[in-house]
Formats: C-alpha cells, sequence, structure tokens
C-alpha cells in the first residue's frame, strides 16, 4: 500500500512538472491558443466541438494513446528511469579531471553573467540538438526504427499523443543527453563560465517552459497553428510537427527538430507549409498508402517493435532473408 502511494505521488509530481508538454499547467494556454486558431479559420464549428472533437477523442487510436501513456508515467516516475538522470556526474566528473589535467587544481574563477548568458544559450543549444539527433537516429536506423513507429503509428493526434512512445527511444535519449550534454556541460563551464551558478543550469528549463507554454504542448493535436514562414525557419511550430507525422511521401523525413528548426534547416529535412493541408497520419509505405495499424494494443506497442527490430537485424547478419517490408524505414519513413 505504501508502494502504491509513494508511486502515485511521484506520477503526480512528474504530471504537475512545467517542464513536461502535457502538464495540466497549459490547460489555459491550450484554450488561448485553440480560440485564437478558431476565431482565425472562421468559426465553421462550435468552440468546444473544436476544442474537443469526439471522432479525435473516441478513436480507438486515443485508447492505446492512453494505455501507452499511463504505462510511461509509471516507467518515467521508476527509479530505473531516474538512474538514467546521470548528466550532472558526467558534468562533475569531467569537469574535476579538466581542471586537475590542465589547471592543475587550481581554484576556478567565479562567473561573470556574460559568461553564464553564453553558456546558457550554448547549452540550450546542445540538449536540443541531442533530441534532434535521437529522433534522426530512430528515423534512419532500420534497428531503431521499430521503437519509434510506436509512436509514429498514431492514427489521430491528441495531447496523450506525445507520449505514445516506446519506453527504449526514451531511454535512448536520455543516455545520449546525459553523456553528450554533460560533457558539453562540463567543458563549457570549464571554459566559459567558472563556478556553476543555479541560474546557468536551470536558464535552459526556464527558456523550454516559455516555449511549450507558447504552443509546443498542442503540437500533438489537430490545432495547426502556425509561427509563420520566416520564424519556421528558427522554430518548429505546432503544424510542422503534423506534418511529420503525415504518411504522404513528400513529408517523410521531416522535420525532426524538437524546439528550433534550424537543424532541419541545415541538414536539409526542414518542410515549412505554404497553406492548409490535408493530413492523414499513421505509418504508410512508399506509395503513401496507409498500412494497417501495427500496434493496436499496449502488449503489441511495447512487444512488437522488439521482434520486428530483431527481424531486421537477422536480415542484416544473413542478406538473402529478407525483413517484412513494412519494418524498413527505408519504405515507411516518418
Amino acid at each position: 500500500m505504501d508502494w502504491a502511494i509513494v508511486k502515485l505521488v511521484s506520477v503526480w509530481d512528474f504530471l504537475m512538472d512545467p517542464g513536461f508538454m502535457f502538464s495540466p499547467l497549459y490547460v489555459p494556454s491550450t484554450v488561448l491558443i485553440a480560440y485564437i486558431v478558431w476565431n482565425r479559420h472562421g468559426r465553421e464549428t462550435d468552440f468546444l466541438q473544436f476544442l474537443l472533437p469526439r471522432k479525435l477523442y473516441q478513436h480507438p487510436s486515443t485508447l492505446v494513446d492512453l494505455k501507452v501513456t499511463v504505462f510511461n508515467l509509471l516507467f518515467f516516475s521508476s527509479s530505473l528511469m531516474a538512474a538514467l538522470y546521470i548528466t550532472p556526474v558526467v558534468t562533475f566528473k569531467l569537469m574535476a579531471f579538466l581542471n586537475e589535467a590542465i589547471a592543475g587544481g587550481a581554484a576556478i574563477e567565479a562567473t561573470t553573467w556574460q559568461r553564464g548568458l553564453v553558456a546558457a544559450v550554448i547549452l540550450f543549444l546542445v540538449e536540443d540538438f541531442i533530441r534532434y539527433l535521437n529522433h534522426y537516429v530512430h528515423h534512419r536506423a532500420p534497428l531503431l526504427w521499430p521503437f519509434h513507429a510506436v509512436h509514429h503509428s498514431a492514427e489521430v493526434l491528441t495531447p496523450v499523443t506525445f507520449l505514445r512512445g516506446h519506453p527504449l527511444y526514451y531511454m535512448i535519449q536520455r543516455i545520449l543527453a546525459s553523456f553528450i550534454a554533460g560533457a558539453v556541460q562540463a567543458v563549457l563551464l570549464f571554459l566559459v563560465v567558472g563556478q556553476i551558478e543555479f541560474w546557468v543550469l536551470y536558464s535552459g528549463t526556464f527558456a523550454f517552459q516559455l516555449y511549450v507554454f507558447l504552443g509546443a504542448h498542442i503540437r500533438h493535436s489537430h490545432i495547426p497553428l502556425r509561427y509563420g514562414r520566416a520564424l519556421e525557419h528558427i522554430l518548429i511550430s505546432p503544424a510542422q510537427h503534423q506534418i511529420h507525422h503525415s504518411a504522404d511521401p513528400k513529408h517523410f523525413d521531416k522535420n525532426f527538430g524538437e524546439i528550433f528548426a534550424v537543424w532541419d534547416w541545415m541538414f536539409g529535412t526542414l518542410y515549412i507549409p505554404t497553406g492548409k493541408e490535408q493530413l492523414v497520419y499513421g505509418v504508410g509505405d512508399s506509395e503513401g498508402n496507409l498500412l494497417e495499424q501495427p500496434y493496436p494494443t499496449l502488449r503489441a506497442a511495447l512487444f512488437k517493435p522488439f521482434a520486428e527490430s530483431a527481424q531486421v537485424f537477422r536480415g542484416i547478419l544473413s542478406p538473402s532473408t529478407q525483413p517484412d517490408a513494412r519494418l524498413n524505414p527505408a519504405e515507411e519513413k516518418q
């Protein structure tokens, strides 16, 4: 009983964290943004119907979203996931090594606000690039695609689709962040900042929360919020992420970014819609034909990707054994 209470409290704390895109703290922002978009698009339906369309929230895909979300909430609040948050450990260990090896253990200088600001900006960019890199690799690597395909198999987009993802996807992202961000953070603190200041480490969290409040939390929704063509070269809008979920081949492998669109712009994966586009969601083949829902249950969403990845691995070891086309990212890039 005590374990259940502790688990419920940890899940509640996770939900109420302002850094969590699905946090109810963003409800007022969601309603306001939805009203602005509804008003701009001509009020074709009643506002409540526009905000909470039944055909989306009663869709079978949404039920799977909810089941996977509940599982992930329990998983994220577990000690197993918490153990992967080792960025501070990597930072302090590497920083101590650099200080000893290069500076001979000399006292670290105090931080100036100018150097702290530079470090905070760079750290924020590095963390977002890691999210872009993890996302890109899961699309391009045949062994990893099945674990990300769980997310892309959503046939409608609602806020709970945000957590319709395989736990292994989030674990890999956390491992990358822990080592890459930890290493970069250590070098920056050693070369640029000096002594660690509280605001340097947490300014990125504040910036992320601001970005989420301004619309990122509705990226998995039917609300096509755009930032304008110029700004969408810099920031990923909800409409751009909705394009990323499209089953249309022209949208495959586009808009991997979470916050910044500059990574997509730099690497040729940016797509900016020129007008309203009719989008169909789900996993499709290279011609844009929707495939049958591969993960119709929680059990399938959690365990089938392992079997699919193993099949791809066997195909790599034995080229004569061709894996199912549905497991090949080249056939169903999204």
